[in-house]
């Protein structure tokens, strides 16, 4: 407006002439001419701004995620079909942390070590400037925890809506779902079943059947996260199975936070749902079932016996007792007591000969005297569980055992100690050197030395690294043995068995593309690619279009200066001359 331009001249005066200057005639004369002072603009900057788009220019769809998961088996499974769901999208899955525009973390809250590690990966993708989406049982528990406010999160059961998540996270807005799923009222077991996913392993499928459990355990913080049971349809859970060894898989784990109670929700049972799986379950292949708790399984024990038996099943089971002191467990409120957990473990060894039961232990429980932890010690060694996880009490924010008298952590700690000593002074497996089994190979080891497989009890044997032994069954010579493994040297005349399964999937491949996904997320993807391709062609004509917009506008600016100033001077002139 000329108006605002008289102003800021008039200003610009000012400074330079003064009402203390008694005469005008003397301030013309001494000075011969006044040269405005315009301030120059540097056209550089522009440019620079422009490589840097406003967020809400930000076209989602082509950034690169980087997922980390914390936790159990669930989890991963969680994390793999939120990284299936991003890539179907047109995301990028990047393991690199640092390339990434986006990380998406994914908690777990059973212990303070996890958590812990969960804030500090958020400070550091706040540190380094990325955008952050939160899930998993953290901020499911607790989402109005301080460190977590004004970031986005997704639910445990909304993880089907991670991509309207991260869209809006990465045009700058917080977004927050953390509804239940549910049917006419009733809650679900959580997304669906047959969505994309990405497999951390692709000879490896994770399915959860249930979520949430029946049980009010006085120092689980999950229960807050995941909730009450929830449990899958038999069918949906058979449907998942028959997707994923279509796709190469020749491994399945079954998960949950308790799969023995599984389908009390919906009247049916474990036994029934494992019936129907071994059904679909190729030569060749294997099914692991998970962690069920001793009070649900106590009422299967001649069925799940006979399953456990079965060829393509692994004789495994993971039963936690957490304590051998039935006043600790009362304490825990674990609704089960020593004997009824001996009662399990000895009738599934007498019915399935060889069979490993993995079991959890908890050290330094609020209450527990030094007799109730020589009663857990005793166990132990009477059992010699090959598979023993021995975990220090943490107690929880919110849950009714961090309220309790603690023990102290010294206390906690050498008891943690005395227990792993006792875990590691017997060796499962060294009665098993000579022996010939049966393996079949699913993945690499940690140190990249030797490819990892498993035996009939789903026992670790380390196998030469052959390519060709990769998702098959071989048989092998045990020759040498460790605390947590075996290792087995192929047998040279012993032909290397194919399951009746078509190719895994690549590393990276997206599974579950079905019809009405694609459909559903088509236009999106057409016009993610349109809009990839108009990004780079549209780049330098646009920051030209600017840097005209900005130059034309300075111009604009200069002569309205210069025209004001003449105004003035010859207002000026004209005063001084009449």
């Amino acid at each position: 407006m000329p108006s605002a331009s008289c102003d800021t001249v008039l200003e610009d005066i000012e400074d330079i002439v003064t009402q203390e200057d008694s005469k005008p005639q003397d301030r013309h004369f001494t000075r011969k001419h006044v040269v405005p002072k315009v301030r120059n603009r540097n056209t550089q900057k522009y440019l620079q701004e422009e490589d840097s788009p406003p967020s809400d220019s930000t076209i989602p769809g082509i950034q690169k995620i980087w997922i980390r998961t914390w936790g159990c088996s669930h989890n991963n499974s969680d994390g793999e079909y939120m990284a299936g769901q991003l890539a179907a999208y047109g995301y990028k899955i990047t393991e690199k942390a640092s390339d990434a525009d986006l990380w998406l973390l994914n908690s777990c809250t059973v212990k303070n070590p996890a958590e812990d590690h969960f804030r500090n990966s958020i400070k550091k993708a706040q540190e380094e400037n990325k955008k952050v989406v939160l899930a998993g049982c953290v901020p499911q528990a607790q989402p109005r925890q301080d460190y977590l406010k004004g970031l986005s999160i997704i639910g445990v059961q909304q993880i089907d809506r991670v991509v309207e998540v991260v869209e809006e996270t990465i045009k700058g807005h917080s977004v927050r779902l953390l509804g239940q799923k549910k049917d006419n009222g009733k809650r679900l077991g959580g997304a669906r079943l047959d969505l994309p996913k990405i497999r951390k392993n692709p000879l490896i499928e994770i399915i959860s059947i249930n979520t949430g459990c029946l049980n009010a355990c006085t120092y689980c913080k999950t229960k807050h996260a995941r909730g009450n049971l929830a449990s899958y349809p038999i069918d949906e859970l058979v449907d998942r199975a028959k997707q994923s060894f279509q796709e190469g898989v020749c491994e399945i784990w079954l998960t949950s936070e308790d799969t023995g109670a599984y389908g009390r929700d919906i009247g049916t049972s474990l036994p029934a749902l494992l019936w129907k799986l071994v059904e679909v379950i190729p030569e060749g292949a294997m099914l692991r079932l998970g962690m069920t708790n001793p009070p649900y399984i106590l009422e299967h024990l001649e069925e799940m016996a006979k399953i456990l038996n079965h060829p393509r099943v692994y004789a495994f089971l993971h039963i936690p007792v957490q304590s051998a002191s039935d006043t600790v467990l009362m304490e825990m409120k674990r609704e089960y007591c020593v004997a009824d957990f001996k009662r399990v473990v000895d009738f599934l060894k007498e019915k399935v000969p060889g069979i490993t039961v993995a079991t959890d232990i908890i050290c330094g429980f609020p209450g527990e005297t030094d007799q109730d932890f020589q009663e857990t010690v005793k166990l132990v060694e009477e059992y010699k569980f090959p598979s023993l996880f021995i975990n220090q009490f943490y107690p929880r924010p919110g849950t009714p055992a961090a309220k309790m008298e603690q023990i102290p952590a010294q206390v906690k700690k050498q008891r943690t100690k005395d227990l792993s000593r006792v875990f590691h002074s017997y060796n499962p497996y060294d009665h098993k050197i000579g022996e010939r089994q049966q393996v079949l190979v699913t993945e690499e080891s940690f140190d990249s030395k030797f490819y990892v497989a498993h035996n009939r009890f789903y026992e670790q044997v380390l196998v030469p690294k052959n390519p060709s032994f990769m998702g098959k069954m071989v048989k092998v010579d045990i020759y040498e043995s460790g605390k947590h493994f075996m290792k087995g040297q192929p047998v040279s005349d012993a032909k290397v068995y194919t399951p009746s399964i078509t190719k895994p999937l690549a590393k990276g491949e997206v599974s579950g593309l079905t019809e009405e996904f694609i459909n559903r997320c088509g236009n999106h993807l057409s016009s993610l690619s349109h809009t990839s391709a108009a990004i780079q062609r549209d780049s330098v004509s646009s920051r030209t279009v600017l840097l005209m917009q900005r130059l034309q506008e300075e111009c604009i600016l200069k002569i309205s200066v210069g025209l004001a100033l003449l105004a003035l001077l010859f207002a000026f002139f004209v005063k001084v001359y009449n």
